[in-house]
């Protein structure tokens, strides 16, 4: 098949979730990667996403030469980056290595990676399936143990109060604890703390499920229809399309008081790296317990009323959301 031309991010959404109930799926990964080596988007920053899923969609029909080739593009259009995304593409890279039998360099790819453990969720989840999926997942667990105990020594040595205090150390705890389950381990301190800061969580969960969190998840257009289709059991909670979405959030932002309120921008690569292998993304506890790892992007509620509107849309506020809250 041949793919439209000016692709966008919100495309690539959509390709992730139908390519593989298509006819021809290696034939889209073709498409995708032609389109992004010949300026087929119109965002050139999601060239290198394109070539990650390319190589997905070869690796999922065990096409590992044209999953490796695609990699390698990814990784090399990522050059420079040690965000997320990027270091989903070298994860991928190591885990196709793995497939291949090419163990040492599986390895060399992800060691580089290890210090964005402590940085980003998806990185510590992206980096733990690719050792797992190498028959490695003691390593695995050796590596998130590391990475809780260096959260751990940079509080201090303080245990968090609960899971919204623990921030980033209580998605690795959650990943390690459930990991050392899979192996069959017994219950160490680090199990422990993640059993109660788990059950904390659990028991701070009491409003319903359409209300709008304290640190409220917000679904750009493009993520809202990804995970509308994703998991269309949410629009219960998010609203059953994206501006009623932004009117739920503008409404009861407009309904707080204090200072510092803010929004936070989610992704559903980000929440369903979050939930792991076991967790339910459409749990209200996975979903808050998600919020917490996204302060670092937060958006400033409200915004000034000539300023861009905080949805994204590029319009004015005071044109945009604000007369939302009065809807």
């Amino acid at each position: 098949m041949s793919l439209k031309a000016d692709l966008t991010s919100a495309d690539l959404a959509d390709i992730r979730l139908s390519v593989l109930g298509a006819a021809d799926p290696l034939g889209i990964a073709s498409d995708l990667a032609h389109a992004a080596g010949s300026g087929g988007f119109a965002d050139p920053g999601d060239a290198a996403p394109a070539l990650t899923l390319a190589a997905e969609i070869a690796e999922s029909r065990s096409k590992l030469d044209a999953a490796l080739t695609y990699v390698d593009q990814a990784v090399a259009a990522f050059a420079g980056r040690d965000d997320s995304p990027a270091a989903a593409a070298h994860a991928l890279r190591a885990r196709i290595l793995f497939r291949a039998g090419r163990d040492d360099e599986a390895l060399a790819e992800l060691e580089p990676l290890r210090p964005l453990i402590l940085q980003y969720p998806d990185a510590a989840a992206y980096i733990s399936a690719a050792l797992v999926a190498g028959g490695r997942a003691r390593e695995a667990e050796q590596w998130l143990t590391a990475a809780v105990q260096e959260s751990l020594a940079q509080r201090g040595g303080t245990e968090p109060a609960d899971s919204a205090d623990a921030g980033l150390l209580f998605f690795l705890l959650q990943q390690r604890h459930r990991l050392r389950h899979v192996l069959g381990l017994q219950h160490d301190a680090h199990d422990n703390l993640a059993e109660r800061l788990e059950a904390k969580l659990a028991g701070t969960v009491a409003r319903a499920e359409s209300a709008v969190a304290g640190d409220p998840l917000f679904w750009p257009r493009a993520e809202f229809d990804a995970l509308a289709k994703r998991w269309p059991e949410l629009a219960e909670s998010y609203g059953p399309d994206w501006d009623e979405h932004r009117a739920r959030i503008e409404r009861d932002m407009s309904l707080k008081s204090g200072a510092g309120l803010h929004v936070l921008p989610a992704s559903v690569a980000g929440l369903a790296a979050y939930a792991g292998a076991d967790g339910d993304p459409a749990a209200r506890p996975v979903r808050d317990a998600y919020a917490r790892t996204l302060t670092a992007a937060a958006i400033n509620w409200p915004p000034e009323r000539n300023a861009a509107c905080w949805c994204g849309s590029g319009a004015k506020y005071k044109k945009c959301c604000l007369p939302r809250a009065r809807s």
